[in-house]
């Protein structure tokens, strides 16, 4: 048996036949300056778990998911992904990482205004060689499972803010990632289309095995994710579970107001 660090920091047993996470950070710590974004936060994902990552504005939430999608190189700590470490990769070879196994998707989509649905679902396939025909052929696809049929002819103008950030979301699976970065992806979203992007990262998870990381500011868009995490002053830990004792005393408590 060996001893493993879970998310919240805590040191628990595993059994050396279970699977390892298949992206896995230890001892993270990233400074700006004298800011102390990230200090020595450890976190994991598995294949086809959706994880919310939550805490107040300057926590170090997005520094966390700039430093798992090899975007930022952390002062000190490791990154594993698919069983080997990340973080000491040239800028080239994180960058081909990024491109052909990691998608993502930000707050306001950040599509090309000038080019079509279609085409900004396909531009990763283009940047990675693929030829053109085939390209929009497989961002039609895509952008037909997200219940986008017929819209690949528009350009983002064109779109309302759900089914643009559908498109991003596309575009984001077209290379067939095996994680997903997202960072406030509902925030300029009203509710309805919120839940449209919300549903689609759930369906990524689970119809296509893909690990989703989202950091959100609201609880009801962390409802959807199989585990929450929390930053804070650039620690990184999971919430504690109420007890069985509380929620009893909860249910005696509702039992005496009625």
């Amino acid at each position: 048996m060996t001893s493993t660090v879970s998310a919240a920091g805590h040191t628990g047993r595993r059994n050396d036949s279970a699977p390892a996470p298949l992206l896995g950070a230890t001892g993270l710590s990233k400074a700006f300056g004298e800011t102390h974004a990230l200090r020595s936060a450890d976190i994991s994902l598995d294949a086809g778990e959706l994880v919310a990552v939550m805490g107040p504005s300057g926590s170090g939430k997005s520094t966390l998911l700039h430093c798992l999608a090899g975007i930022f190189r952390p002062d000190t700590g490791q990154i594993t992904y698919a069983g080997r470490r990340i973080d000491g990769l040239s800028d080239d070879a994180r960058s081909l990482l990024r491109r052909t196994e990691f998608g993502f998707v930000f707050q306001f989509g950040q599509l090309v205004p000038e080019l079509s649905a279609a085409e900004n679902v396909s531009l990763p396939l283009l940047l990675g060689g693929h030829k053109r025909r085939a390209a929009l052929a497989a961002a039609n696809r895509w952008l037909s499972r997200f219940d986008l049929d017929g819209m690949g002819d528009r350009r983002p103008g064109e779109l309302s803010g759900g089914q643009a950030q559908r498109v991003a979301v596309a575009r984001a699976m077209v290379t067939e990632p095996r994680v997903i970065f997202t960072d406030e992806p509902t925030g300029s979203l009203d509710t309805a289309a919120g839940t449209a992007v919300l549903e689609a990262f759930t369906s990524a998870a689970r119809t296509h095995h893909v690990a989703v990381v989202i950091v959100t500011h609201e609880a009801r868009v962390a409802a959807y994710a199989d585990r929450t995490v929390i930053v804070r002053d650039g620690h990184v830990k999971s919430p504690a579970a109420p007890t069985a004792t509380s929620g009893s005393d909860e249910s005696s408590r509702q039992g005496r107001t009625r």
